[in-house]
């Protein structure tokens, strides 16, 4: 169970880690016309791109002893979980994505699921005396 969750984690922070260095490297006009960003969306998008990445260094650094470290893991859950919910209100006010974004949302809602199966790995690793 322990092993699965850290394969999971590893391969999951894969995607902030890749859209974080697309987003720092190409700005906002990687998504949009170049003629149509300006400063202020550019400097926001990459500094929440840099975000992204340190959210991957964060799921690295809980992987080894991702059991012993439930209050933190459920703190940075949570803050991807409400980038989720700030996505899909975005989705329902102004129109839907690209489908790499929907499947983001997906991921991001779909986190409490994850905390759930940290927590019985956790569980777990206590009753053991591990």
């Amino acid at each position: 169970m322990k092993r699965g969750l850290q394969i999971f984690l590893a391969v999951f922070s894969l995607a902030p880690l890749y859209f974080g260095i697309t987003g720092v490297f190409f700005g906002a006009a990687g998504l949009m016309p170049p003629g149509d960003v300006t400063p202020e969306i550019d400097s926001q998008f990459r500094y929440l791109s840099g975000l992204y990445i340190g959210f991957a260094a964060i799921i690295w650094w809980f992987i080894p002893n991702i059991d012993r470290h439930v209050w933190l893991f459920r703190l940075v859950t949570l803050a991807i979980f409400l980038g989720g919910l700030a996505r899909l209100y975005s989705f329902l006010k102004v129109g839907a994505p690209a489908p790499e974004m929907v499947a983001g949302i997906g991921i991001e809602l779909a986190l409490p699921l994850i905390m759930i199966w940290q927590t019985a790995v956790a569980r777990k690793t206590a009753r053991q005396g591990d």
